[in-house]
């Protein structure tokens, strides 16, 4: 099938699906976040937000010159492959399929876990959490191995459910002039600092919060006139993610204070349910949250069942013919749905050990995850100079302006992520270095 027979998208719909694909679950349960490592600073969040925000929009412009011109499929993976070597994308591939998506899927379900232990009125402890989100990758897993049309019906309501509460919060903040509200008793109170240039540790829950924007590259090869739709899709997609996140944010602080978010943690959107709707807003804006968060849970398990699949196509694994394999009732490969949940379940256990230890001093293994990310789109973005050099861009502002901005972007939340937790960071970045030499040494030993 032809470019052209794929291009049914219009800049309306290409807008709405980057929006879609990016508001997700790390905005309800990483502003708290935000605010300590900014000392309680509303305004530097403010600052963090726009700097991920713009992180997007130039390394999404950026990427989306190899999109417009690849003959691969897989995304990222296909441009490393087409633009860069098949060695390198089968290093890529195997940091995407083994760590970038199984982290991710891991502490998102273990925060619906908080979620639905605060719903029920549980102090749920570490294991009760981490088995309840075991137990939620594990239901969603068997919906997307057992039926991809009940996944889809999923993703679709969900988008919708997300937006309420964000809109809710942030409308109702921009209006609230109710009395201060006290923090619980009990509660330690973590105070306003003077932080210095460590306020830069907050743009790894930043770039969680905005994560998801990579996978709308890929339908670039499906929205008309994609020269032209697909860069304003690009910027109008983010920069309005962006307004909804600062809504939400101000909204969230004007109404409880930065005091009462720091000092309460993932619990403070309940208060803020109960100014909206009274106690039984608690309970109502929780299941809102609960239906949002289950939706990115859905999303990025439907994506990783297919991981060990795709990169089998492409024989980057070991035993491809068996991964590769489509069972043809439920049209995916079973041994690589099985090979993406126990990677899961693996990392739900390292997560575990994390949590217990609190190595990474209230982030978790996820940002990480994501901070290697933007050192692998570093790559690309020099690719993109290049190929301006070579005059194959003849764009100025897509082939200069854009990279060098995308890429100061992913050094900036490089150094954020080194600054929250250096040594253990530092050793996270190393131990998904070597996952990618794995994957980079197994394509040269194919070869």
């Amino acid at each position: 099938m032809d470019n052209k027979n794929k291009q049914h998208y219009g800049l309306f719909t290409a807008t709405t699906m980057i929006i879609g694909i990016v508001i997700g679950s790390g905005i309800f349960f990483k502003s708290d976040d935000v605010l300590i490592y900014t000392g309680g600073s509303v305004e530097l969040g403010v600052i963090a937000f726009i700097i991920g925000a713009f992180s997007i929009i130039f390394g999404s412009l950026t990427l989306s010159e190899f999109a417009v011109r690849t003959k691969h499929d897989g995304g990222i993976i296909g441009y490393y492959e087409e633009f860069i070597s098949v060695s390198s994308a089968n290093g890529f591939g195997w940091f995407q399929t083994f760590i970038y998506f199984p982290t991710i899927i891991v502490v998102i379900s273990w925060v619906t876990a908080i979620y639905i232990f605060s719903f029920l009125g549980i102090e749920g402890s570490v294991e009760q959490q981490v088995i309840l989100g075991l137990i939620i990758f594990t239901v969603f897993y068997c919906i997307n191995t057992l039926s991809y049309k009940l996944g889809g019906h999923i993703q679709n309501i969900t988008t919708i459910v997300k937006l309420i509460p964000l809109f809710l919060i942030a409308l109702t903040g921009l209006f609230y002039s109710g009395q201060d509200i006290k923090i619980p008793e009990g509660t330690a109170l973590i105070p306003n600092s003077n932080i210095g240039l460590a306020w830069l540790a907050a743009l790894p829950s930043i770039a969680f919060s905005f994560d998801g924007w990579i996978v709308s590259i890929n339908i670039t090869n499906e929205v008309e006139n994609p020269k032209k739709n697909m860069p304003l899709a690009l910027i109008i997609g983010p920069l309005t993610v962006l307004i909804v996140y600062l809504l939400y944010f101000l909204g969230l602080n004007t109404m409880l204070g930065p005091d009462y978010i720091m000092a309460t943690g993932n619990e403070a959107v309940n208060k803020a349910g109960e100014i909206l709707f009274g106690n039984f807003g608690i309970r109502l804006l929780l299941i809102f949250i609960i239906i949002s968060i289950l939706g990115v849970v859905n999303g990025m398990t439907l994506g990783s069942i297919r991981m060990p699949q795709n990169l089998a196509f492409k024989k980057m694994l070991p035993d491809s013919k068996t991964l590769a394999k489509i069972h043809p009732k439920y049209e995916l490969s079973l041994s690589s749905a099985l090979c993406s949940y126990l990677t899961c379940v693996v990392w739900m256990l390292l997560h575990y050990f994390s949590l217990k230890s609190n190595i990474f001093k209230g982030g978790d293994i996820s940002e990480n995850a994501i901070v290697f990310s933007y050192i692998c789109y570093i790559l690309l973005y020099i690719k993109v100079l290049k190929l301006k050099k070579k005059n194959i861009i003849t764009s100025f502002f897509k082939g200069v302006v854009c990279p060098i901005l995308g890429l100061l972007g992913s050094l900036i939340i490089l150094v954020g992520g080194l600054i929250s937790t250096p040594l253990y960071a530092s050793v996270f970045i190393l131990f998904c270095c070597l996952v990618c030499l794995a994957g980079y040494l197994y394509s040269k030993r194919r070869v």
